[in-house]
């Protein structure tokens, strides 16, 4: 290799990333798509991109790009308007009204926009809107448009949201490319912010690239150089020295010296798969005005323009053309945008800007405030960054603070968060100054999703005794608010709120806001006595000109309360305060927003279906116009719950999952997934899934659950024990969830756990304990309004006659549970007491009068229901005990044949083998013997056409 080094801007040709092009290619000709191109930095995503925009089978269409920066102002959905500035000129003549929406964002287009419509109050609907006109402009551009926005790891909530609203519903002939480094995801570590689920007819590809492999180090320099010639030893060398990332290659092979064939002369530049040595060298070949320019652009970190870039480096205006010309022909610096240059990648800022001495950095900041100071607008987390970098703490939390608020009223929490606690993070701030900021920290934190360091900062701060009482009061507050919302940490949170209270004793409107959350029953485990005074307490408070939200928060706990334990008075006065929406400010509304979701959830755990079904809507109104996303949360929670009890259990399990991707920032949401996913699973007989889910509801961590959450989950662990054989173990679990229920004193919420609880003690022969606890539920629902409870005292009354043997009495009890919980309706629980009906006719026989065979036909239809719903071990059982009574009960596949087909029962097999399942667990799920399994295990490999086990697709 003795030409001289390489200096072309990139490699002529697309190095090791065949595979990959052909990958975005594809997806790109074949819209509407979705394209997620994932890697580190360095690793060639824009490059890859860059390639395939410019193939021949997307020529002609409609491209628009941009990207997210590190330091991003509270401007949210600013990447998408800055791709959508790039219609200029290009716009239809025809657009949809809607579009008029985008005038206010996109100055540039409005000459070709419709008019803008009147501005809506409330900025969730106004959001909305503003999706909408996006989505309607580029489904009216048409031409099959790409939009492209790069480094989304970077967006801001908004953009995310917004990126999200296309990529779920795009439009026809849109396809969506987006770059990001996933370890730089904020959360979840989830581009969209959750699981992405493409939706049907669209083309969906994660394209990961990873770093390249000797051969394409090889390639790579060889297309740099020039030259085939590169010895396979100097390839090794590249490729221990930069791991495969090809912009450390790159930078690298430029700072190699002429002639530097051999690995000797690749160690005489010391280190030189440093980046920044690399730099620096580059570097070196510049003017003074050209390093001077590019070490300004290292320090400011977002592209800028010419005047700004030469304003900080100190170049005059005359030779500051010349310097830039000279930094983008060395490919030191690169031009992004009309008049914005900056880094190609952020590795080569942070190697230019760490090679600049302390004192140097600390005055280029202090250039960059005072020129940004005279922007309009100013840029405000720039301005807080540099001041910040530059040593002027007081400049700093300035204009931090004028940053934090502005996001916040623009909608941008999560930046609102980030940047209120960068500012606490400050060990020199105040006492009071750091609780006057934290104050205003748990207002935002307690409405985003993001909790943990919010948490952590609050907890800090209320430990500390100087500050006044009312204060930390509040910020105590929003702390356990913050923990029990959306931590899920129950216990804790309802500590704090309770000390809260007393500390806000001369601010009695909080005060009375933090009563009336401990007045919800499902916080603890606490008697319902206690609520009540909770709520009389918070009632009290209220006084004549007491606001209209916090009478609203109050009134609806109370009625949450009410109904909790099956008080049918409250439904009259809750439409009373429904209808007091249409009179409230928006605060007020998400009041009753939320009301109608604790009305919801409270009325499905009793059993009250239809009011759930029909307050939860309201709920999902109110939610989604005024940005109510916790009670959005509580909303989905119930919906699950409603479909568990309702039998459409179809797709229930991958809509439970994908709820605890992204569930809402709402702990309770999450619990009432698990414990769906936890029951499905139980009625599959997948006991591993089962225990897992049910563990994670509550039981693992039961001072952390929402109680009636809880108790339905314990009731199917108990469930889930006995039939597994671990009888001790079902009554122990039974006797730890009876003392919580029994202590809460709200047995309404037991419609899932006593019948469980009396059917264990009857198994285990406690049948004083068995009939002492039907004796309390049937007392404590007795002139309720819950039908579920209600219905498991006649199947409490049935266990409790069939372990005394009074089999007829036993058969009507469990006939009468089968009409109730048939009447609400729930048909899972009504075919299991049909079950039991029938299998204690079976047991009578015909000294009784009864006629077996119609017990077994009724036995049989129960089967059917079971496999009809997706309860698999259920309707096993159900013809298990058919096999044992020697009654001929008509087949549910008839004669028919299946051919190469799966049959009903081999797909059951086939599920539990993907699971990884061996034969005797199956059998024992399916009431089967092993070989019988062995026997159907071998049809599904062979209709399957697979070798083995491990290659038996899984189905939900």
């Amino acid at each position: 290799m003795s030409d001289a080094v390489l200096r072309r801007a990139e490699t002529p040709v697309l190095v090791g990333r065949t595979g990959e092009l052909h990958a975005l290619l594809d997806a790109l000709t074949h819209p509407p798509a979705v394209v997620l191109v994932e890697g580190e930095a360095g690793i060639g995503k824009t490059r890859l991109v860059r390639e395939a925009l410019g193939h021949v089978s997307v020529r002609g269409r409609t491209v628009l790009t941009g990207g997210c920066h590190p330091l991003r102002e509270p401007f949210p959905y600013g990447p998408v308007f800055e791709l959508l500035r790039r219609l200029e000129g290009r716009l239809p003549s025809e657009l949809n009204p809607v579009c008029g929406a985008l005038r206010p964002y996109l100055p540039e287009l409005a000459e070709g926009l419709p008019p803008a419509p009147e501005p809506l109050a409330d900025q969730r609907v106004d959001q909305h809107r503003l999706f909408r006109a996006v989505r309607a402009l580029l489904e009216d551009v048409g031409g099959g448009v790409i939009v492209v926005v790069e480094d989304l790891h970077w967006a801001d909530e908004g953009t995310r949201d917004l990126v999200r609203f296309l990529v779920d519903d795009p439009p026809e002939g849109l396809s969506t490319v987006l770059s990001y480094r996933r370890e730089e995801l904020p959360g979840a570590g989830l581009p969209l912010g959750r699981a992405y689920r493409q939706p049907p007819g669209t083309t969906a590809v994660l394209v990961p690239l990873g770093p390249l492999d000797v051969t394409g180090v090889r390639s790579m320099t060889a297309a740099l150089t020039g030259t085939a010639d590169v010895p396979a030893a100097l390839a090794e060398a590249l490729h221990a020295h930069t791991a495969g990332i090809p912009f450390v290659l790159e930078e690298v092979v430029r700072a190699l010296p002429e002639g530097a064939g051999t690995t000797g002369r690749l160690a005489e530049l010391g280190v030189p798969t440093r980046l920044h040595e690399a730099m620096a060298d580059r570097m070196a070949l510049l003017s003074p005005a050209a390093a001077a320019c590019v070490r300004a652009s290292a320090t400011l970190r977002v592209p800028a323009g010419e005047e700004v870039i030469a304003a900080v480096a100190g170049v005059g205006a005359a030779e500051a053309g010349t310097a830039l010309r000279d930094a983008l022909g060395a490919g030191v610096l690169h031009e992004l945008g009309p008049d914005r240059y900056g880094f190609r990648h952020t590795l080569a800022q942070q190697a230019v800007y760490h090679g600049v001495p302390g004192p140097a950095r600390r005055a280029l900041h202090r250039r960059a405030v005072r020129i940004l100071e005279s922007a309009e607008p100013r840029p405000l987390v720039q301005l807080a960054y540099h001041a910040k970098e530059s040593g002027q703490p007081a400049l700093w939390r300035r204009y931090g603070e004028a940053a934090a608020e502005t996001a916040q009223r623009m909608g941008d929490l999560a930046l609102a968060v980030e940047l209120l606690e960068g500012l606490l993070s400050d060990e020199h701030l105040a006492a009071l100054e750091r609780a006057r900021l934290a104050t205003r920290l748990s207002r935002v934190a307690v409405n985003t999703v993001s909790h943990r360091r919010a948490a952590a900062l609050l907890r800090r701060i209320v430990q500390d005794d100087r500050l006044p009482d009312g204060l930390r009061g509040e910020i105590r507050l929003n702390l356990g608010l913050l923990l029990h919302n959306q931590g899920g940490e129950y216990e804790q949170g309802r500590v704090d709120t309770e000390v809260a209270v007393e500390e806000l004793r001369e601010r009695p409107s909080l005060a009375a806001r933090g009563m009336a959350a401990l007045a919800l029953p499902s916080w603890s485990g606490q008697p319902y006595r206690v609520y009540e005074r909770w709520i009389e307490r918070a009632e009290g408070l209220l006084g004549d000109d007491a606001e209209g939200w916090l009478r609203a928060a109050v009134r609806g706990n109370h009625l949450a309360l009410r109904v909790s334990r099956g008080d049918p008075a409250v439904w009259p006065e809750a439409e009373v305060l429904l209808r007091s929406a249409g009179q409230g400010d928006a605060q007020q509304r998400v009041h009753v927003a939320r009301t109608c979701g604790n009305l919801a959830d409270y009325a499905a755990w009793l059993g009250l279906d239809g009011p759930a079904h029909r307050f939860r809507r309201e709920a999902e109104r109110l939610a989604t116009e005024y940005g109510a996303t916790f009670v959005e949360g509580i909303a989905v929670g119930t919906g699950l719950r409603l479909d568990w009890y309702g039998g459409r259990w179809e797709g229930l399990a991958e809509r439970a999952r994908r709820v605890l991707e992204g569930h809402l920032g709402v702990a309770a949401v999450a619990a009432d997934a698990q414990v769906v996913l936890g029951q499905l699973a139980l009625a599959r007989g997948e006991w591993e899934e089962a225990t897992a889910r049910l563990d994670a509801a509550g039981i693992a961590d039961p001072d952390n659950a929402p109680a009636p959450v809880l108790a339905s989950a314990s009731g199917a662990a108990v469930r889930l024990l006995a039939a597994r054989g671990g009888l001790n173990a079902a009554c122990a679990t039974a006797d730890r969830a009876l003392a919580r229920l029994r202590r809460k004193d709200i047995w309404a919420w037991g419609a899932e756990l006593v019948p469980m609880a009396v059917t264990a003690y009857a198994r285990a022969g406690r049948l004083d304990e068995a009939e002492a606890v039907t004796r309390e539920f049937t007392a404590g629902v007795a002139g309720r309004q819950a039908p579920a409870g209600h219905a498991a005292v006649h199947v409490c009354r049935g266990v409790l006659a069939t372990a005394a043997r009074r089999h007829g009495a036993a058969v009507v009890a469990f006939e009468e549970a089968r009409a109730a919980y048939a009447a609400l309706p729930r048909p899972y629980p009504a075919a299991r007491a049909a079950e039991a009906a029938a299998r204690t006719a079976l047991a009578l026989g015909v000294p009784d009068g009864r006629d077996p065979a119609e017990a077994a036909r009724r036995l049989g239809a129960v089967a059917e229901e079971f496999a009809a719903l997706g309860a698999t071990r259920d309707a096993a059982r159900c013809r298990r005990v058919l096999r044992g009574t020697g009654v001929v009960t008509p087949s549910r596949r008839g004669r028919r044949g299946y051919g190469d087909a799966l049959s009903p029962r081999e797909r059951e097999v086939a599920r539990l083998v993907a699971l990884g399942h061996t034969n005797r667990e199956i059998a024992e799920v399916l009431f089967l013997s092993p070989r019988t399994i062995e026997q159907h295990v071998a049809k599904v490999l062979r209709k399957l056409g697979v070798a083995s086990r491990a290659e038996v697709p899984a189905e939900d």
